[in-house]
């Protein structure tokens, strides 16, 4: 299954240059966060296929107004195309405004999500805004992974792990890294990607 994932950015292609035929493979779109919802509730209507998303750390707005058509997987574990797919959105904290997190916060909230996802049989997609600490993260107090989610990577049997926030990273074309088996993709704009179905036995 073709996965169209987002963050941060809206791109000319999916937008004002939009073309039906070069979407027509994609089953499921996912949303790493910071886009207008506006931009994703156009995406539900153009390409007639599940989004899911989770907040950025700028997304206030989705408290009162979330994206029509669209699915929250923010705090969720959910099952969609026979893939388990959960997510945590924001970022580290910085200055407490809109979805930051500290990391005794962000701690708490990966282990509710992993027990939510052990009741499911694990987890196949794990979608956030912010990355992990020390990959594709940057050294700035605003843009610093979390430290938590690089024992998500390392243990938790995830096989992708999609974010967004970083931009930088995909001007130097790290747009994907491989740790420990696991696929760790930064969704800036937009990427697409494959999921086979015998890598999570599906």
């Amino acid at each position: 299954m073709k996965i169209l994932a987002l963050a941060d950015k809206r791109h000319p292609a999916l937008y004002d240059y939009f073309d039906p035929a070069r979407w027509k493979d994609v089953g499921l779109v996912v949303s790493c966060g910071d886009l207008p919802r506006d931009y994703l509730s156009y995406m539900v209507t153009v390409l007639s296929v599940p989004l899911l998303y989770v907040p950025g750390n700028h997304d206030k707005r989705y408290r009162t107004k979330p994206p029509e058509g669209c699915d929250s997987v923010d705090d969720r574990v959910v099952r969609v195309k026979g893939l388990v797919i959960g997510g945590l959105g924001g970022s580290i904290w910085y200055n407490g405004e809109g979805f930051q997190y500290r990391e005794n916060e962000m701690r708490k909230r990966v282990k509710r999500l992993l027990r939510k996802a052990d009741r499911m049989g694990g987890l196949d997609l794990f979608v956030a805004h912010a990355p992990p600490y020390g990959i594709q993260d940057l050294d700035d107090s605003s843009h610093r992974g979390f430290r938590v989610f690089r024992t998500l990577v390392e243990e938790a049997g995830t096989r992708v792990f999609l974010h967004g926030h970083n931009h930088e990273l995909f001007s130097k074309g790290d747009r994907e890294t491989v740790v420990g088996g696991v696929r760790i993709i930064n969704a800036f704009e937009y990427h697409v990607f494959d999921i086979e179905k015998d890598q999570f036995g599906a």
